[in-house]
């Protein structure tokens, strides 16, 4: 089975893992820019995401696996590779399962250790739209927003929403598997897991997901790594303020030793 991909222009392999519940499209408009800068950008969509195929078994061990498929299919190697929240857990456990594939390693507002699970009212929300009778955007966003408050997170979902013929809408993602392995989402790195080259861990100056308490555990797995802050972004910081972000990200690639 394999993971569906968007490629975009030549040069160094750049692998960029959305979050949980998003798709490679959320990172259209920054991998287009980071493809002008030299880089062939891959935008992935991992399992039960997307346009890639659904599986009931989800953790990061087999997100990790989905990839190293990838880029064996693909003959990548000495990639970077950028993941956000739960594509950050994938590309953390994916670089200390591969170092020889990786060169550099980007990690955007998730730390390696364990977050409890805080998706309930999304999931239920998102279980909560009955197809039969929603037959358009506004009328799911209108369902949504009595379980999801802040519009720019049912903006965020809703992309999720595509026409399987005319008049009837579904969603792309696996919701009964993520529901049921939604604990899979926030669980820590491996103990002794260890990546030993260039690592940059982003946050978000609004987000509460990478704290300064997280700067010991992130060196211990992580020796190289430097911490940035995104000034005026919460969790979703690469859309918040994509202009910091992208300079962040351009800087470290091409400075970094």
């Amino acid at each position: 089975m394999k993971l569906h991909s968007k490629i975009l222009g030549e040069g160094q392999p750049f692998v960029i893992l959305h979050g949980f519940l998003g798709m490679s499209d959320n990172w259209k408009t920054l991998g287009t820019k980071f493809s002008e800068s030299g880089f062939q950008v891959h935008l992935v969509d991992q399992r039960n995401h997307g346009r890639s195929f659904h599986d009931d078994a989800f953790d990061y061990e087999v997100l990790a696996e989905d990839l190293k498929q990838y880029c064996n299919e693909h003959l990548l190697e000495n990639i970077i590779i950028l993941g956000h929240s739960m594509g950050g857990k994938t590309a953390m456990l994916f670089a200390t399962l591969y170092p020889e594939l990786v060169s550099k390693l980007l990690v955007a507002d998730i730390s390696p250790r364990f977050y409890p699970i805080h998706h309930d009212s999304i999931l239920n929300g998102l279980n909560a739209l009955d197809f039969s009778k929603i037959k358009s955007r506004g009328e799911a966003d209108k369902v949504l927003s009595q379980y999801v408050s802040e519009i720019g997170t049912r903006m965020f979902l809703l992309k999720n929403l595509y026409w399987i013929e005319k008049g009837q809408l579904a969603l792309r993602i696996n919701l009964d598997v993520l529901k049921e392995n939604v604990s899979e989402v926030g669980e820590a790195l491996p103990m002794h897991s260890k990546f030993e080259k260039p690592t940059l861990f982003l946050r978000g100056d609004k987000s509460e997901y990478v704290m300064s308490s997280d700067e010991v555990l992130i060196k211990q797995h992580f020796p190289l790594a430097e911490i940035a802050t995104i000034s005026n972004a919460g969790h979703w910081l690469h859309a918040e303020n994509p202009k910091d972000f992208y300079e962040a990200v351009i800087n470290f690639i091409t400075f970094s030793r």
